[in-house]
């Protein structure tokens, strides 16, 4: 009897100790290094989340490093600071912007702030709709497709055709 109330100390003690060290070492990795998300909507189909075309069924499952421009990155929603987005990265702060329905046609994106853009213009509510977003509101950047298997992959850098910050030539003429 002795020996088995030895062995259930034991275990508990092992239980707690593992227990003390895993919440603080994952709890320190998720907030400064990773996280997982789960990527559903049709903002986010076309063209590099969904190379093939396909629509989102299997909700992608990426990773979130603690944003570079041109990546995906995701964020609290300006509108609804409930809901996490998650948006290509097309310009930082003091970069031109050439607009597709902003209120503006050319925006300077002002210091502290950043523009966004979904995938697919006509079912994204991004920086188009609500202006530069504030930085504080970015949390990380997407690395890698890890949900389906069959999907696994680096998200590399990129932007579409005619996005990003205009040239300085482009600018003056």
């Amino acid at each position: 009897m002795a020996q088995r109330a030895t062995a259930g100390r034991r275990y508990l003690r092992a239980f707690v100790s593992g227990f003390f060290i895993a919440v603080p070492v994952t709890v320190t990795v998720l907030d400064r290094f990773a996280y997982l998300a789960r990527v559903e909507g049709a903002s986010m189909q076309p063209p590099n989340l969904h190379p093939s075309g396909a629509t989102n069924e299997s909700h992608d499952l990426l990773v979130f490093p603690v944003c570079f421009m041109y990546v995906y990155c995701p964020l609290r929603s300006p509108r609804n600071p409930q809901q996490k987005i998650i948006k290509r990265v097309i310009g930082l702060e003091g970069d031109f912007i050439r607009t597709l329905s902003y209120k503006n046609r050319y925006v300077r994106v002002p210091d502290g702030h950043f523009w966004i853009e979904g995938d697919h213009h006509g079912h994204s509510l991004d920086s188009n709709s609500f202006g530069p977003v504030s930085v504080g509101l970015l949390h990380g950047r997407a690395s890698h497709i890890i949900w389906p298997p069959n999907r696994w992959q680096r998200i590399r850098a990129s932007l579409p055709a005619n996005r990003g910050p205009l040239d300085t030539e482009e600018d003056e003429g």
